[in-house]
């Protein structure tokens, strides 16, 4: 392998991990579910759904564009 090659595969690797990082960031933020409302509850789960549809997503991105 080049250099080239081994620099481009390197840096998609950070760069699939800083994307999967900032998903989990975003989805984790907020409240302990202890202190929750049950409508609190509600709109973590749906994020929790949200974030995990967005890992799918990036995820089909990164097939498609190879």
């Amino acid at each position: 392998m080049n250099l080239n090659g081994l620099f481009s595969m390197l840096t998609k690797m950070f760069v699939r991990s800083a994307v999967d990082a900032g998903i989990n960031y975003a989805a984790s933020r907020g409240k302990p579910e202890a202190e929750m409302t049950p409508e609190e509850r509600e709109q973590a789960k749906k994020g929790r759904e949200l974030a995990q549809r967005a890992k799918e997503i990036s995820k089909a991105t990164r097939r498609l564009w190879r």
